[in-house]
């Protein structure tokens, strides 16, 4: 059941960066979106897009970051840990000093340093901000190995997660409660891989019908987000799973156009975006809301959502250029387990 089948060794494959693409924008958007909404008081055209989203965002993210566990579930715990668990502890550390660093200032002008210090230190066990999702990744990943190792049926996994994202658990606690909501999709990339692996080749191999699905998920998805059911237990776990299969056949649809380019490469560097998306969202709205240059609350928030998307991507380029910065997107040596070994392209394409 988790076997990736033929597709995934031939290297990076074109529809994952493509629907990794898809997703880090919407992430994006949300954030821009409801930071300008919330900003101005009132919404915009982009606000329906970022609601029509709600059911299948994360949950397509979150799928997306199972579908290669396979490849890696069973290597040794060093090596696990290194590439599971200290990749993604690094950068959360070191990004979620950078926010900090940046928003000090203004935390401390209205309740002091002595709380904003507190609230660096709250942050290790209650993720902070837009930096939750690879606060959550590992968690996931060294759970499902020890669940792997003990030998814990699959289907007992899968039943009891989709329990817990059933029920209205609401603790107060990010990652009890986003563990409970999201694992069940994590778990579902890692066990049906090879099954998303083929439905995007059908998608491919039958574009019609693939196209007429994504109309029928479209309407359907839009029908019971927008008359306030998608909400519901149960039908939210139904849309999550359907909105996440059909991301999936329209990033296989999009490459088989050759029309995926841009958004691939976007999923190629989805970590980068997703780090660095933070300032420059921030910068661009008060511009635009100080200034007032653009009023209508969509277009700026979609020019806000533009520019989170493409300040990180040239961010990297200007790191490339002068090879000065790499430890803002690339772990030093220090921050290793192993040393650094060349690593598979598939391989790439999961971390």
């Amino acid at each position: 059941m988790t076997g990736q089948g033929d597709a995934a060794t031939r290297g990076r494959i074109d529809w994952v960066d493509a629907a990794k693409g898809f997703c880090i924008i919407f992430v994006v958007m949300m954030h821009s979106t409801l930071g300008v909404q919330n900003a101005v008081g009132e919404d915009g055209w982009m606000g329906l897009v970022v609601e029509f989203a709600r059911p299948f965002r994360m949950p397509d993210f979150f799928m997306i970051s199972g579908l290669f566990l396979g490849l890696v579930i069973d290597r040794p715990w060093r090596t696990y840990l290194d590439r599971k668990l200290v990749h993604f502890a690094y950068f959360y550390v070191l990004w979620l000093t950078v926010q900090f660093a940046v928003k000090a200032p203004s935390m401390a002008a209205e309740t002091g340093w002595p709380d904003v210090a507190g609230q660096y230190l709250l942050a290790y066990v209650q993720p902070f901000g837009t930096l939750w999702f690879i606060y959550m990744l590992p968690v996931m990943f060294v759970i499902t190995k020890a669940l792997h190792e003990r030998g814990v049926p699959w289907t007992a996994v899968l039943a009891g997660a989709a329990l817990l994202q059933i029920l209205p658990i609401s603790t107060g606690s990010v990652l009890i409660d986003e563990f409970c909501s999201r694992y069940v999709y994590f778990f579902a990339g890692y066990i049906f891989a090879a099954r998303a692996f083929a439905l995007a080749e059908l998608a491919r191999n039958h574009a019609v019908t693939g196209v007429a699905g994504l109309l029928t998920w479209a309407l359907a998805n839009g029908a019971l987000v927008f008359s306030g059911l998608a909400d519901l237990p149960g039908v939210n776990l139904l849309l999550g799973s359907a909105g996440a299969l059909a991301v999936i056949v329209f990033a296989a649809l999009l490459t088989r156009a050759g029309l995926a380019g841009w958004l691939a490469h976007c999923g190629k560097h989805s970590i980068v975006i997703y780090l660095a998306f933070f300032f420059p969202m921030a910068a661009s709205r008060i511009v635009l809301l100080k200034t007032g240059l653009v009023p209508d609350v969509g277009t700026v928030s979609a020019i806000v959502t533009a520019a989170g998307v493409i300040a990180p991507l040239v961010l990297l380029w200007l790191i490339q250029r002068t090879d000065i910065g790499w430890f803002l997107f690339r772990r030093p040596a220090w921050a290793r387990l192993e040393p650094e070994t060349p690593r598979r392209p598939v391989t790439q394409a999961a971390e």
